[in-house]
């Protein structure tokens, strides 16, 4: 009885000293790539001030009603029920944010990655040229971008499009391409299709810079002849990181879109044809400011793009990681 007694006392003691000695090891090992910490910091501080702390307060005031002259009353899940059951505009939003990410998210990773495969058959001597000229566009804002575009789909028998189509006869009077309901998102896939070749596409310019060639020299010797041949059984599987970090890319640019509607269609557009969630999102916000409304808003906006940002992960990552 008395060495159990002494063991059972024993084994606290022995557990303290475990976890002592793991918190010195793990001091240690700070102490050791302290230089690499440091030089992390600057990184670390902004992340945890304009992303974990924003994220986290939008969380909190997505539970209450928060005008901003008025401190914040907690609601519970009332901003929650309101946006998913009773908010048709909301639920419009959705659809047209939706059908938008489906239509630009694939086609537009699948357009920057053929773009910069083509490109990357050029001689190195021009392929800068051709770069910078698909990659410009990307750089222009939505507005600037929507202004141009504008000129093309205006309404009257003066755009470039209609006055195109009236001519060689296809139309006999002009289409409303900013006022039909039905025409509105498509103006905006298209304009927003020419500007996708941003930084994903980069990244696949980069990636075929990375691939090994020896690996092209071993392909043909199993028989592989043809570019597309290369294309997948070699270019693709070597290329996952890059394509992870396209995929993630495109999915945030997808569900981002909200500058060029506003631009071509109005705020709001007829009928909520180009209504997308980050104009809801700035219509209670910035205009209606129900803060708590619009952290809701965002916080749904927020996993949607998470949940795709993990199936991307899935799909992409290698097995062996």
């Amino acid at each position: 009885m008395n060495m159990a007694r002494v063991e059972k006392q024993a084994r606290p003691k022995r557990g303290l000293t475990l976890n002592t000695a793991r918190l010195k090891w793990q001091l240690g090992e700070i102490w050791k790539w302290r230089v690499s910490y440091i030089m992390l910091a600057p990184f670390f501080l902004l992340f945890l001030m304009f992303i974990i702390v924003p994220t986290v307060s939008s969380g909190y005031l997505s539970f209450t009603y928060y005008n901003i002259l008025q401190p914040p009353v907690w609601t519970g899940w009332s901003n929650y029920m309101t946006l998913l059951v009773d908010d048709e505009i909301f639920i419009k939003s959705l659809m047209n944010t939706l059908y938008f990410a489906l239509v630009t998210g694939p086609l537009g990773y699948i357009l920057a990655f053929l773009f910069a495969w083509l490109i990357h058959q050029i001689p190195k001597r021009i392929r800068s040229f051709y770069t910078l000229v698909f990659y410009v566009p990307s750089l222009t804002s939505g507005v600037a971008m929507a202004v141009v575009w504008l000129v093309i789909f205006a309404n009257d028998s003066y755009g470039y499009l209609n006055s195109l189509l009236i001519r060689i006869g296809v139309i006999s009077e002009p289409i409303q391409w900013l006022q039909n309901v039905d025409l509105i998102m498509p103006v905006v896939i298209t304009i927003s299709l020419w500007m996708s070749l941003g930084t994903g596409f980069l990244a696949f310019l980069a990636g075929f810079e990375t691939i090994n060639t020896e690996l092209y020299d071993a392909g043909k010797v199993d028989g592989i002849r043809s570019r597309f041949q290369e294309l997948w059984n070699i270019t693709i599987p070597s290329m996952k990181p890059q394509m992870l970090f396209g995929a993630v890319l495109a999915v945030v640019g997808s569900f981002k879109v909200g500058e060029v509607s506003k631009a071509v269609a109005g705020f709001p557009s007829p009928l909520y044809a180009g209504h997308t969630v980050i104009l809801h999102l700035q219509d209670y916000a910035i205009i209606r400011y129900e803060m708590g409304y619009a952290s809701a808003i965002s916080i749904v906006l927020f996993l949607i793009i998470y949940g795709l940002g993990k199936l991307c992960f899935t799909l992409f990552s290698s097995k062996g990681e």
